[in-house]
């Protein structure tokens, strides 16, 4: 091989090495925006959910006088009813703040008032305190996220009347699972191989087709699972983690 040939040879690898530089500069370039991104978010949700406690504990002396007041005037009822009323304003803060992880609590907060606003319920139930979960809590948030705001847009395309969605996140021996659910309408059997492919979606089911490549991405980054179920009834994501993984 001759001189001109070895440095052809060796600008053609320069090249190749380059390119694949640049391929994974911007690969982390991408990750990076999107990291921030949802860390502004979480940001924001935790600002938020901190403005709401103290906004709970402020009204408290007022709940408190105004109970008071409802005993000294013997309204035994309308203090029965006042009591229930509060005490379900109090249970939706209580029960999105009961992980270990401040920016997963902030998120449910913010998405159990963005349901609340556009009259659905948001129903939470937290068994797991996810200390020992090895995934970064921006790509947790935006798994959930995703998840939670597809069940959010399937119920606002539903003409079901009482709209529920519903996010459970539990651990057994072995795993985390966090299911998010809703009783709008049933995703075609035909759709749900394809459900998680980027750019698939239908105009009925666009809602469910959203996003969910992007959880699917991070899950698979990080050793995760996700299943469908779907039915007349209800339709409900399971999202799983091995645990020492």
């Amino acid at each position: 091989m001759g001189n001109k040939d070895f440095y052809l040879v060796l600008c053609a690898v320069l090249v190749i090495i380059l390119t694949g530089c640049i391929v994974l500069l911007v690969k982390s370039y991408k990750k990076l925006v999107n990291r921030n991104e949802t860390l502004r978010e979480s940001f924001e949700n935790l600002v938020r959910l901190n403005d709401r406690l103290r906004m709970d504990r402020h009204d408290y002396l007022n709940h408190l006088q105004v109970i008071y007041g409802l005993m000294e005037l013997k309204e035994y009822d309308e203090m029965d009813s006042y009591l229930k009323k509060v005490y379900r304003e109090l249970l939706k803060t209580g029960k999105a703040i009961k992980t270990s992880k401040p920016a997963i609590n902030a998120l449910l907060a913010a998405k159990s008032a963005e349901a609340e606003e556009k009259k659905i319920e948001f129903l939470i139930e937290v068994k797991s305190d996810l200390k020992e979960l090895h995934i970064e809590d921006w790509e947790l948030c935006k798994v959930l996220s995703n998840l939670i705001d597809n069940g959010i847009r399937a119920l606002e395309e539903s003409d079901v009347k009482e709209k529920k969605l519903g996010v459970n996140i539990t651990e057994t021996p072995h795993h985390y699972l966090f299911e998010v659910e809703d009783n709008g309408d049933m995703i075609p059997e035909k759709d749900r191989e394809n459900i998680f492919v980027k750019g698939f979606s239908t105009k009925k089911d666009e809602g469910h087709g959203m996003g969910l490549s992007i959880v699917k991405e991070i899950l698979n980054a990080n050793r995760g699972n996700i299943s469908l179920r779907s039915n007349e009834k209800e339709t409900v994501f399971t999202v799983t983690f091995e645990k020492g993984v």
